[in-house]
């Protein structure tokens, strides 16, 4: 516990830092570089989603095959590029950083061409952000502190409906943050292969089905994209702070993926959320 506290502690205090501290000027000559070479291509791969990535040089391009992968290389042209020279600057900013690297020109019988990389803590200057603002990286390590922890107390709420099982054990806040930790049991002889975990926020008495007024909420991270479990399956799922009132209820279901899957429902009041524990 208290290595979580002085953690997050230890966080804030950055965020606060920079929040507050601008980001040094940079000049061509001081930025780390990258060799790149016509008919490779780069992958740039970043540890938390990239928003922007800029090619300062009409002789760069690129695309996101992936969230957090920028794939760059040489545009076919008329021109001719000599070993070492520089052709252009490449900028990608993720969700708390920017990193710019030169891109220096490799003839293709270098063996030692670079094909990826992987962005470095050095190469990262922080960008100002709302201090409440955490980064996908940030909410992972939140997650997986959460995840180890041993439960220490009942569930908030348990479900158990065709030998399957749904568990809240526990909610927490963290800044603008509500972190669910749910596991899910099951104890027929049959894997169970997900289709989809729902959130919505429901009335709690529906008089006509015509009447009910459902709004889906979909997590801003979660922990594990597991499909499939066997017997059990523990995972953490992250929203941005929300309210509803006490004649709404948060309704959980998670589905099988065949057509006539087994489905599991709970029904979370939101005096539960108002107990979360901080950490």
């Amino acid at each position: 516990m208290m290595k979580t506290l002085l953690y997050s502690l230890l966080l804030f205090t950055a965020q606060s830092l920079r929040a507050q501290t601008a980001i040094p000027e940079q000049i061509i000559s001081d930025l780390p570089e990258l060799e790149i070479t016509e008919g490779i291509n780069l992958h740039m791969i970043s540890p938390e989603p990239i928003q922007y990535v800029d090619l300062s040089t009409a002789q760069l391009t690129g695309d996101l095959p992936a969230t957090n992968i920028a794939r760059i290389k040489i545009k076919k042209q008329s021109f001719h590029f000599f070993s070492g020279d520089t052709v252009g600057i490449i900028t990608v900013v993720g969700q708390s950083f920017i990193a710019q690297y030169k891109a220096v020109y490799r003839e293709t019988d270098n063996l030692n061409t670079i094909t990826n990389i992987h962005i470095q803590p050095e190469a990262m200057q922080p960008i100002e952000f709302d201090k409440m603002t955490f980064s996908n990286r940030e909410l992972r390590q939140f997650a997986i502190d959460i995840i180890q922890k041993k439960a220490d107390k009942k569930p908030v709420r348990t479900e158990n409906n065709l030998n399957l099982g749904m568990q809240l054990n526990n909610v927490y806040v963290m800044g603008e943050y509500i972190f669910l930790d749910m596991t899910f049991k099951n104890d027929s002889n049959l894997s169970y292969d997900l289709e989809a975990l729902k959130f919505s926020i429901e009335d709690k008495k529906i008089h006509k089905a015509t009447n009910n007024q459902s709004i889906e909420m979909t997590p801003v991270f979660q922990l594990n994209y597991q499909k499939h479990f066997r017997k059990n399956f523990r995972n953490i799922y992250v929203f941005k702070k929300f309210t509803y009132p006490n004649s709404k209820v948060m309704m959980i279901r998670l589905i099988e993926e065949q057509l006539s899957g087994r489905t599991i429902e709970m029904k979370v009041n939101y005096s539960d959320i108002l107990k979360a524990d901080t950490f």
